[in-house]
């Protein structure tokens, strides 16, 4: 997979129905253990609630996912959850639906629409970002090209941009895997040759095109 959707920051969402409180707890997660810690932390958090049930697809391809109905009926709950986010396509992404009783049964079918309900009016808060397959690069610039270089970038989707002032000034900054060789050539020309990069860490990030 060449990119994929997940949720930019997380996002709480609160829903009532027939008196029993729905929170919502979305968030991006980097590999299942992130996934797992954030359940976790929502059900420390919730310690009182009569339930706490999750999903989580893990990965960017759907191979790592898991749900639990934590106490309601089976199939009501995760799955449900789980549905959802296979519908809009969100991996790397973790949910929590505590729910506090309110005295009111609402049947499977209830249950049902509780739940999933619940994650799309939290997905409706919610920033998702498109992660593309990229390459984080690093160079060092004079400081009377730094204005040069940040023209020439322009023209290209750049993400985590960090730049740190010392005697020289550092950068480093992701591009797409795709537009590696077509960046480097370019900015070679620009700087006839006067410019190197340094090659780091594939992975996914969040450009905006």
């Amino acid at each position: 997979m060449k990119n994929y959707f997940t949720i930019k920051k997380p996002v709480e969402n609160l829903i009532v129905i027939e008196r029993s409180k729905f929170i919502c707890y979305l968030s991006h997660c980097g590999n299942e253990e992130d996934a797992k810690n954030f359940i976790s932390a929502i059900k420390k958090q919730n310690s009182l609630a009569n339930h706490n049930c999750y999903a989580y697809i893990a990965d960017e391809v759907g191979l790592v996912q898991k749900f639990s109905d934590d106490g309601e009926p089976q199939g009501t709950a995760g799955l449900p959850m789980l549905d959802v986010l296979k519908v809009k396509k969100l991996y790397k992404t973790v949910v929590v639906v505590t729910r506090y009783f309110g005295g009111i049964k609402l049947g499977t079918g209830g249950l049902t629409r509780a739940y999933s309900g619940s994650v799309v009016s939290a997905l409706e808060k919610a920033e998702i970002v498109n992660m593309q397959e990229g390459i984080t690069l690093s160079t060092i610039l004079d400081y009377d090209k730094y204005s040069i270089f940040n023209k020439f970038i322009q023209d290209f989707s750049i993400a985590n941009l960090k730049t740190e002032y010392g005697n020289n000034i550092e950068i480093s900054f992701s591009v797409k895997l795709t537009e590696k060789e077509k960046f480097i050539k370019q900015a070679t020309d620009v700087f006839l040759g006067k410019i190197a990069f340094t090659e780091e860490k594939v992975d996914f990030y969040p450009f905006k095109n």
